[in-house]
């Protein structure tokens, strides 16, 4: 794995920062996705240790890390969802990193195992109300969702159709927050990234189909989306951000990648 990355570092054996004296490390800043910290984070150390360069990532959302990247503030934004054609519009451009699952979780103890895209539709447009309408006990669903400006939210009401249609009792900030807020209550559900699952709930299956890399990558597995690395279009990154942009998307990475519970596109 050395040798891989280490093979798209030849043109940076004397960074920029040399300029500097050498008393600062060469780093990549990367903004926004919570759902990919899993795959961007372990892509990140093994850049950091076969490199010597520094890495960061800050958690922000994929809107907050789209911006950052319009405005400067970042070397490479992380998205969960496709660019809008008004983001494109701005200069910006989309390259897909990875597939990720979006899984569908109640609590363990509900009853309910499987969902058809349609059912979930209702049952966060509001439309079904009692888990018994869907084979469950009686009890009131209660729809956990992220904040507006997620990827996951995103990606999850684009597939469902339920665009500015949710029925939302609470609308959290990351995929830990909702793993909490569901693992807490027994007539709840919500949505997370499939790599962030935890045996504290359970993700059902979707028209038969259980979430996996397998059945997301042949598709069979309808709730997916990708996982964007953004950049500016006809803007050169700097010679150590280029080598982790070039690393990560080459399938040199793609071990890394499927062991992040995602699956590579290379």
């Amino acid at each position: 794995m050395k040798k891989l990355i280490c093979a798209f570092l030849a043109l940076i054996m004397a960074l920029s920062l040399a300029a500097c004296g050498g008393k600062e490390q060469a780093t990549v800043s990367t903004d926004g996705s919570t759902s990919m910290q899993k795959v961007i984070s372990a892509l990140g150390e093994a850049f950091m240790e076969d490199t010597g360069a520094n890495f960061t990532y800050n958690a922000t959302g994929s809107g907050t890390g789209i911006k950052a990247v319009k405005d400067g503030t970042c070397d490479i934004g992380l998205s969960s969802r496709y660019l809008k054609d008004s983001e494109k519009a701005e200069g910006l451009k989309e390259t897909i990193l990875a597939i990720d699952g979006i899984a569908i979780i109640v609590h363990p103890d509900n009853t309910v195992a499987d969902l058809t895209v349609e059912q979930i539709a209702a049952v966060f447009r509001g439309e079904i109300t009692s888990w018994n309408e869907v084979g469950g006990s009686d009890g009131e669903i209660v729809c956990i969702g992220r904040e507006e400006s997620s990827g996951t939210r995103d990606g999850f009401e684009s597939i469902t159709g339920t665009e500015e249609a949710c029925v939302y009792k609470q609308e959290l900030t990351s995929n830990g927050a909702v793993l909490t807020a569901v693992a807490e209550n027994p007539n709840a559900i919500g949505y997370v990234s499939l790599s962030s699952v935890k045996d504290t709930v359970k993700a059902i299956s979707v028209g038969g189909v259980a979430p996996g890399e397998a059945t997301i990558k042949d598709g069979s597995y309808a709730v997916q989306r990708p996982f964007v690395l953004v950049t500016k279009e006809g803007a050169a990154l700097s010679e150590t951000a280029q080598a982790f942009f070039d690393f990560a998307t080459s399938s040199a990475a793609n071990e890394i990648i499927s062991a992040a519970g995602v699956v590579p596109v290379n």
